[in-house]
This record gives C-alpha cells, sequence and structure tokens, in this order.
C-alpha cells in the first residue's frame, strides 16, 4: 500500500542512526531522580523524566524497557505493548517508550517492523507473564498483569487497535494509525492521535476510527504542526499526553485523569498542543475524579 511504501526509506534510514548509537543487550539508562516508587500523581508536567532509572534488554522477538532496579521494586509496574511502523524497530522509538520505563511501566516492544496482525504485541504479554511467575527472573511478582495498554505508531498503531480486541487490553493508545484495522472489536477506553502535517496517515484516516468508536469512551487528539515522523526519535508533543493517558488508564492517577475528563479536560484548552480535539458521548461522561 503508498502508506507503507513512503514509510520505508526514510525509516529504514533513521533506524540505522539510532542502531548505532542505542547499541544492542541490556543498556541502563539514567534518569534524575531516585528510583523509589512514585505517588499515584508524582508528576505535573508528563513530558518531563519520571522517578525512574531504565534499563533495555532486547530478545529475539521483544524488545523490553523497564525500571532498572524493578527486581527491588515494592510495587509491581504496569505495562504497555508497542507495535513499529512499517519497516521500523524499537530502537526508533527508543525516546519515547525510555520515557514511559521511566515514569514505572515495563514496555514490551515487538521486534517485527511488520506488526499489522498484533501478533508479536501479544507474544510480549505471554513473555512477561512468565517471567512474572519465575523465581530467577527480575521480574519475578512485579508485573502489573492487570493493568496492560496498547500503543503502537503507523502500522504498529493499527496493530495496537487490533490488540485491543485482546481481553488482557485495558486501553489503547494508536498514534497515526493505519487503516487496516477494525476499531469495533475493541471494548477499551481509546485515545487516537493524529499529526495535523500529516501527509502518510492523514488526520482524516484517524478521525474514521475515532466516528466509528461509539461505542467505547474514544477521544480524537491531533497533534499541532505534527507530521508523520515528529514522534520518532525525540517524542516531542507526543511523550506528556500519551504518559498522561496510560498513568490515568493504568495507574490511576488523578491529576493525568484530569487531562481528558471533566468540563476542564487539560487537553481540551491547549490549543498550542492540540489543533483539534474531541470526545465522545462515552468519554464526556466520565468524570474527571473516579469515584
Amino acid at each position: 500500500m503508498l502508506w507503507r511504501r513512503k514509510l520505508l526509506v526514510p525509516l529504514a534510514a533513521l533506524t540505522l542512526v539510532l542502531s548505532a548509537s542505542a547499541g544492542a543487550g541490556a543498556a541502563p539508562s539514567p534518569a534524575p531522580a531516585s528510583a523509589s516508587a512514585p505517588a499515584a500523581s508524582a508528576a505535573v508536567d508528563f513530558g518531563a523524566p519520571g522517578p525512574y532509572a531504565t534499563a533495555v534488554e532486547v530478545g529475539a522477538v521483544t524488545t523490553l524497557y523497564y525500571p532498572r532496579d524493578i527486581a527491588d521494586s515494592d510495587r509491581r509496574h504496569p505495562v504497555i505493548v508497542w507495535g513499529n511502523g512499517t519497516f521500523a524497530f524499537p530502537v526508533v522509538y527508543r525516546d519515547l517508550l525510555l520515557h514511559w520505563a521511566s515514569q514505572g511501566f515495563i514496555v514490551a516492544a515487538a521486534n517485527t517492523p511488520q506488526s499489522n496482525l498484533g501478533i508479536s504485541m501479544r507474544a510480549g504479554i505471554d513473555m512477561l507473564t512468565r517471567r512474572n511467575s519465575d523465581p530467577d527472573s527480575i521480574f519475578r511478582d512485579h508485573v502489573d498483569l492487570e493493568h496492560i495498554g496498547a500503543s503502537g505508531h503507523s502500522q504498529g498503531g493499527a496493530a495496537a487497535i487490533v490488540v485491543g480486541s485482546d481481553p488482557r487490553i485495558d486501553t489503547i493508545l494508536p498514534i497515526q494509525p493505519g487503516p487496516l484495522a477494525d476499531i469495533n472489536s475493541v471494548h477499551v477506553p481509546a485515545l487516537l492521535l493524529a499529526g495535523e502535517k500529516d501527509s502518510i496517515v492523514f488526520p482524516f484516516l484517524v478521525k474514521a476510527f475515532y466516528n466509528a468508536a461509539d461505542h467505547i469512551p474514544a477521544l480524537y487528539g491531533e497533534v499541532r504542526g505534527a507530521d508523520h515522523f515528529t514522534v520518532v526519535g525525540d517524542a516531542g508533543p507526543f511523550a506528556a499526553p500519551t504518559t498522561a493517558w496510560f498513568r490515568a488508564q493504568l495507574m490511576g492517577d488523578q491529576a493525568a485523569r484530569a487531562q481528558f475528563f471533566g468540563p476542564a479536560c487539560g487537553i481540551c484548552t491547549d490549543s498550542t498542543t492540540w489543533s483539534d480535539v474531541r470526545r465522545n458521548g462515552l468519554a464526556l461522561n466520565i468524570p474527571a475524579v473516579s469515584p
């Protein structure tokens, strides 16, 4: 398809550049704060690095981004499964995935450059389930398998919608999702993100998913000035809202929740970041503070 062909050259080139700088295998990355467990609403600026130092583990099927000292953690950490854009690999999105890990999430990123079916994303959940029960694993009893989100970019955004039919998934956050998915099979809240200047996955394609999602709480956010590759490398304006969404949905963060729900929702009044924000009737009925 055209959107896949147009994605090949720039993402393939960027993968080579970032792979050279990132390296392979387990790679700890520092965070500016201590590795103690954060409070439920630890950060008002959700685009700022979280309190956890981070590490990377590159496997055959899945690359993990996670809090480095997870073996000593006093809590279970929610999971985000990730799907790449066409011909891309997790290293292309390294900054965003490490940012989520610094906020206390375990990110299971599928290594496949063809993620649309969501098979490798589901495999990431299966692998973390096994490691959570493995007495020799650093993840033993530290994976919150009751709180799992799905996200991805472009073809991987479509995969996040596909995986949204899995009963283990609690929310989805497709970023500029390609068209090969059926959101009617999703039964969890969705935040669908588009780029105002995206000429590969045009905003109207993302709006089509939003319009079809009248059976679930759904929000549509169009990032002002963003093209299809704004999320690649430095995630820029995508870092804060994606973090806030997952903190709200998977951690019960009330400050994050207020960014999306209630009459004074944060993204609704932020015209600097957003060129268009929409919430369907089911999302409008959700209060800013959970009962």
